[in-house]
C-alpha cells in the first residue's frame, strides 16, 4: 500500500472538530484514502454524492432527520459532495448543530463545491488539495533509486494511481480518463456550451506546455472568442486539470507583466490528449515534459508540506527567461529545468542586474530529488 501524503495531515485535523474537505480531480485516490482512514462501520457512515438515493436524502434534510439517519455513528463522510444540491448549507447544519460529529467531504469540482461551502463554512473547515501520486510518495514507497530509474516512465505516463499500479495498461487507463471522465463535472456545467471546443482547447494547451500562452491566438485557432477561452481555462484550473503561472515583474522595463504559462497536473493526461506515448528518448518535446513534470511535482510538495510562497516565471521582450521562480519571505529562488544536464545554461544577466540576491539552480534528473523531497 502506498502511504499518501495527506493521511497524517487529515488525522491531525480531526482534533479540531472542524469539517475536513478534500479537493482534487477524479481518480486521484480521495475515496481510497478516506476508506483507509474512515472505514464504514458502526462509528462511520458514508454518503455518495453520485448516488441518486443520497441526493434525494439530502434534498429536504434537517438536523432531526439527519440525526436519526446517523444513529450512533460519530463520523460522516460525503464522497463527491458537489453533486448534492446546496451541500454547503447542509454541511453547515452538521458542523453547527452536531458538534459531536466529525464531517469529512470530498469534491472533484472546486468551482462547485468550494463556492458552496466557503461562505456557509467560514471558520468551520480545513480544506486540502489531493493530487495524483507524487515523486515523494513513490520514493517513500520503494526508494529513491527505483523512482529515479522510473523517471522516463513517469514523464510519459504520469502518476495517476491506477496508471502506476497497472503496468501494461497505462494507455487504456489514460484514454479512459482523458475521454471526458476526468471532466465529468466540468462538462455538466451550463457554461460549457461547446464540449468539442473544450477538447480542442486542451490539445492546444498540451502542445504549448512550457511556453507563453496567448488566449487570442488559441481563440483564433479553435474558433472561440478570447473571453470564452479564458473562462474555459479558469474552469479547467478549478477542476484540477491544469494550473497557471503568472509572470514576475518588479523593476525591468522590458519584463513581460501580463503573460502566463499553463501546465498540466499530470504528464500522462497531457500526453493522452495529444495521443503521444512515445518513449522519452525518441520525443521532440522532452524538454517541455521535463519542465511540466518538475513544476507540477513541486506544486505537490508545496501543498503537502504547507510551504507558503509565491510562484512565477520570468521573461523579457528580448526572450530572456527563467522557467520558475519562488518568492518566500522576500527571498527569490530561481530554477531552470534541463532534462539533459550537459546542456549549458546560465543565470540571465538582465535578471541578475535587478535581483542580485536571487539564487539560481538548474534542475535535471541528476539532482531532481533536491527540488522535490
Amino acid at each position: 500500500m502506498i502511504e499518501r501524503a495527506l493521511k497524517k495531515i487529515i488525522q491531525e485535523s480531526q482534533r479540531t472538530h472542524k469539517a475536513i474537505i478534500i479537493m482534487g480531480s477524479r481518480q486521484v485516490g480521495k475515496t481510497t484514502l478516506l476508506k483507509q482512514l474512515f472505514p464504514e462501520n458502526d462509528k462511520c457512515i458514508w454518503f455518495y454524492g453520485d448516488d441518486f438515493d443520497t441526493q434525494q436524502i439530502f434534498t429536504q434534510i434537517n438536523s432531526t432527520r439527519l440525526r436519526s439517519i446517523i444513529g450512533q455513528n460519530r463520523t460522516i463522510v460525503i464522497d463527491e459532495a458537489q453533486r448534492i444540491k446546496d451541500i454547503g448549507l447542509k454541511m453547515k447544519i452538521i458542523t453547527d448543530q452536531m458538534t459531536d460529529i466529525q464531517l469529512v467531504a470530498t469534491g472533484s469540482s472546486s468551482f462547485e463545491l468550494a463556492n458552496l461551502v466557503n461562505e456557509p463554512l467560514t471558520g468551520r473547515k480545513w480544506e486540502y488539495q489531493m493530487y495524483p501520486l507524487s515523486f515523494a510518495e513513490m520514493v517513500q514507497h520503494h526508494g529513491l533509486q527505483n523512482e529515479l530509474r522510473l523517471l522516463p516512465q513517469r514523464l510519459v505516463y504520469g502518476y495517476y494511481p491506477e496508471v502506476v499500479t497497472s503496468a501494461g495498461l497505462e494507455k487504456q487507463i489514460l484514454k479512459f480518463l482523458s475521454d471526458s471522465y476526468l471532466y465529468k463535472d466540468l462538462l455538466s456545467l451550463g457554461s460549457i456550451k461547446k464540449p468539442e471546443k473544450l477538447v480542442l482547447l486542451l490539445q492546444e494547451l498540451a502542445y504549448q506546455v512550457g511556453s507563453q500562452v496567448s488566449y487570442n491566438e488559441i481563440a483564433n485557432t479553435i474558433g472561440l472568442d478570447s473571453k470564452t477561452v479564458e473562462t474555459y481555462i479558469q474552469l479547467l484550473e478549478k477542476s484540477y486539470v491544469i494550473f497557471r503561472l503568472r509572470a514576475f515583474s518588479r523593476n525591468g522595463r522590458n519584463e513581460l507583466k501580463n503573460s502566463r504559462k499553463i501546465y498540466f497536473y499530470d504528464n500522462g493526461i497531457r500526453n493522452a490528449l495529444i495521443s503521444n506515448f512515445s518513449p522519452i528518448e525518441t520525443r521532440m518535446d522532452t524538454g517541455a515534459l521535463w519542465e511540466n513534470f518538475a513544476i507540477s511535482e513541486r506544486m505537490k510538495k508545496i501543498e503537502y508540506q504547507g510551504i507558503w510562497c509565491n510562484k512565477y516565471f520570468w521573461r523579457t521582450k528580448e526572450q530572456k527567461e527563467i522557467d520558475y521562480i519562488e518568492e518566500q519571505d522576500g527571498v527569490l529562488s530561481t530554477y531552470e529545468f534541463k532534462y539533459n544536464e550537459r546542456k549549458k545554461t546560465k543565470f540571465p544577466s538582465a535578471f541578475a542586474k535587478y535581483y542580485s540576491s536571487a539564487s539560481y539552480e538548474v534542475i535535471s534528473p541528476e539532482n531532481i530529488e533536491t527540488f522535490l523531497l
